[in-house]
C-alpha cells in the first residue's frame, strides 16, 4: 500500500471549513493509503508567539481529528516535534537548495508584499516542509491546486539528493491532487478564522444556530421566490446533504412561504445531526490531555523507525557517518 503525508498547523481552534475542506476529504483518502498525519508545531511556531495557546491548539487538532473518525491504528497522528530526526534532515537539504528558490515561496513573498519584515522561518519554511515529507518515505502529498509549488520544492530537492549522492537515497513524493470543496463562511467568502467568517466546529448547540442565523442573505420577502445557487447557505447545505435533500431546499426557495429564515433553520438542523455526535466525543478527547499526549507519543514511535532509516541512509550516503 503506498503511503501518504499531511500536516496540519495548530494555529487556531477549529471550524466548519476545515472539517468539510480537510478533516473529511483526508479520512476518506486514508481507506486508501497507508497515512501518515502530523501536527506542525514548529511551523506554527513561525507564528504563534504564545506558548499556552501552541499547547492548547495542539490538543484542539488531535481531539478533532480524533472525533471526527481518525482511528490511531490505521492512520499515524503524531507531533512534528516529537522526531527530531526531521531537523537534522532538514539541515542536510537546506545544503542543496538555493535562495532563489526560498525567495520565490508563497508565504515568504506574501509577507513582503505585505511590507512585513519576515523572520527566516518563513524563508526557510519549504525546506523544513520538504524534510517533514521526505522523511517518512511518502509516495504522495494531498494537495489543492493552489499548493502545488510547497511540494515541488519537496520533489526538487529530493531528486537533487538523488543526482548528486546516488539513486534512490530518497523517495521522490508525487502529488495527490485533492479537489475539496471551498467551503464558505458567514460573508459568502472563504471560511478562515482570521477572517472572523468562521462557523465553530465543536460549538454548543445554541451556539452553532446563533452562528449559523448570521450567515449573510439577501432581504427578499417570504412570499418571493429565490434562487438557491448562489448562496451561502445553500452552498453549505449542499456539502452535508444528500441530492434529494439539496433539490428539495432548492424547490422550496422557489416556492412561496418558505425563505431563508427556513432553509437557515434546515442548515442547522442538518450540521446538529452530523456535529452533534462528534462534539460529544470531541469534549471527552480534550479534557483528557494526558490521554492526547500518550495517543501522540504512541504515534511517534511508530513512526520514528522510518525516520531513523531515512536519516542513516542520509548520513551514509554524505558521508557524515562511518
Amino acid at each position: 500500500m503506498q503511503r501518504s503525508l499531511t500536516g496540519i498547523k495548530p494555529t487556531n481552534e477549529p471550524h466548519l471549513g476545515n472539517y468539510l475542506g480537510a478533516i473529511r476529504p483526508a479520512l476518506r483518502l486514508a481507506e486508501s493509503f497507508e497515512s501518515f498525519l502530523f501536527i506542525a508545531d514548529y511551523h506554527a511556531l513561525t507564528t504563534t508567539r504564545d506558548p499556552e495557546a501552541m499547547r492548547a491548539h495542539t490538543y484542539d487538532v488531535a481531539a478533532t481529528w480524533l472525533a471526527c473518525g481518525l482511528d490511531p491504528e490505521q492512520i499515524h497522528l503524531y507531533r512534528q516535534s516529537d522526531v527530531t530526526e526531521v531537523f537534522e534532515l532538514s539541515w542536510v537539504l537546506a545544503c542543496l537548495i538555493a535562495t532563489g528558490q526560498l525567495e520565490r515561496g508563497v508565504s515568504y513573498k506574501d509577507a513582503l508584499a505585505k511590507g512585513e519584515a519576515p523572520n527566516a522561518g518563513i524563508f526557510t519554511y519549504p525546506v523544513l516542509m520538504a524534510a517533514d515529507i521526505i522523511l517518512y518515505d511518502a509516495d504522495v502529498v494531498p494537495v489543492g491546486r493552489d499548493q502545488l509549488q510547497h511540494l515541488e520544492v519537496a520533489r526538487d530537492v529530493a531528486q537533487r539528493f538523488n543526482h548528486v549522492f546516488g539513486d534512490d537515497v530518497l523517495r521522490v513524493p508525487a502529488p495527490k491532487i485533492t479537489e475539496a470543496p471551498l467551503v464558505p463562511g458567514l460573508d459568502g467568502q472563504k471560511m478562515s478564522k482570521s477572517k472572523g467568517n468562521g462557523i465553530p466546529l465543536f460549538a454548543s448547540a445554541k451556539k452553532l444556530r446563533k452562528t449559523v442565523m448570521k450567515i449573510v442573505t439577501g432581504s427578499e420577502p417570504l412570499e418571493e421566490p429565490v434562487e438557491a445557487e448562489g448562496s451561502t447557505v445553500y452552498a453549505l447545505y449542499s456539502l452535508i446533504a444528500s441530492d434529494d435533500e439539496r433539490a428539495e431546499m432548492a424547490k422550496r426557495l422557489r416556492g412561496d412561504d418558505y425563505g431563508w429564515g427556513h432553509a437557515k433553520q434546515e442548515l442547522y438542523e442538518g450540521l446538529e445531526r452530523e456535529l452533534g455526535p462528534m462534539r460529544e466525543k470531541y469534549e471527552a478527547l480534550r479534557a483528557d490531555e494526558h490521554g492526547l499526549d500518550r495517543l501522540l507519543k504512541e504515534g511517534a514511535d511508530r513512526v520514528r523507525p522510518t525516520a531513523r532509516a531515512t536519516v542513516d541512509r542520509v548520513r551514509k550516503a554524505t558521508g557524515i557517518s562511518r
